[in-house]
């Protein structure tokens, strides 16, 4: 029994193909949408998932500015941030931050889905976010999710 036929095989630079889709946010739940997007960014979504390795795909969200979110979140949700300064502790509104950033709300929502260590920064770098219904990535023929 010199070989095994149950041996696993990992995922590696090698023998990994990356795709591409996109996702229109138009009146989308963001915490459901992220997580589909986290999913694919990670590679859970293939048989071949690896969690030591960034097998994932590229995704590129459109319309960010027109999300949806539930209740009374619009008004209570808050958003907070710290400028590294005594007493530079900022907040801000999903309203309000919606009105100023919205590809900061899409952002934030995924990137506290992924693993907080360099392999979750390398994940995040294939998440595209865009305002309107235009992307630069054509040529790379993204798929629709």
């Amino acid at each position: 029994m010199n070989t095994l036929s149950y041996k696993t095989k990992f995922e590696n630079a090698q023998t990994h193909t990356r795709e591409w889709f996109v996702v229109d946010a138009t009146d989308k739940t963001l915490g459901r949408m992220s997580t589909e997007i986290a999913t694919i960014l990670k590679g859970k979504h293939k048989a071949t998932y690896t969690p030591h390795f960034d097998a994932g795909d590229h995704v590129i969200v459109l319309n960010a500015d027109k999300i949806h979110l539930t209740g009374n979140k619009w008004d209570q949700k808050i958003y907070m941030r710290y400028t590294g300064y005594p007493g530079g502790q900022k907040t801000i509104v999903a309203k309000d931050l919606n009105k100023k950033k919205p590809i900061a709300m899409v952002e934030n929502a995924v990137k506290g889905m992924l693993p907080k260590n360099k392999l979750g920064r390398a994940m995040f770098k294939k998440l595209f976010v865009y305002e309107g219904a235009e992307h630069p990535h054509t040529a790379q023929q993204p798929k629709s999710l």
